[in-house]
């Protein structure tokens, strides 16, 4: 049987490697950017993070379905073959909060992305790359929805 202490001591060690490795909620919502999540727009969104002008490029993908028969479960995914990606980026236009999903990259991982959005409507999808040298390029999709999910 282990004592308290054997208990307490083993629950610090734990907590530290969670730590280390960024898994406690609390260090997670350091990063955590609510002006940019909170935007109506790809433009404030793109305000909101200091990135730059945004340019349509093919060399950023997005997939998805062309229409959504539920808006409440959207599967999509985004990459870039550009190198230098710091941050991959998911916006849906007509939700009441545009950006979706953000993902803090490195070089030392494939810049590709999945996320499950909600969709209130039919709407324009962003992926959208910011490169470290400050460069924004992103693909668009029309997405139709034939239920929405988003209730707003």
């Amino acid at each position: 049987m282990q004592t308290r202490r054997e208990s307490l001591k083993h629950s610090a060690i734990v907590a530290g490697l969670l730590a280390a490795t960024g898994l406690f909620p609390q260090f997670a919502l350091a990063a955590y950017n609510k002006t940019a999540f909170e935007a109506k727009s790809l433009a404030e969104v793109l305000k909101a993070l200091g990135a730059g002008v945004p340019l349509e490029s093919k060399d950023v993908t997005l997939g998805g379905p062309d229409i959504a028969e539920n808006g409440a479960v959207v599967q999509l995914t985004a990459s870039t073959v550009l190198p230098g990606v710091k941050q991959i980026l998911m916006l849906v236009d007509k939700n009441p909060a545009a950006m979706i999903a953000l993902f803090n990259l490195t070089d030392s991982v494939e810049p590709t992305v999945t996320a499950r959005a909600k969709m209130a409507q039919s709407s324009d999808v962003y992926a959208v790359a910011i490169l470290a040298d400050g460069k924004v390029h992103f693909a668009k999709k029309e997405i139709k929805v034939t239920l929405g999910g988003c209730g707003g």
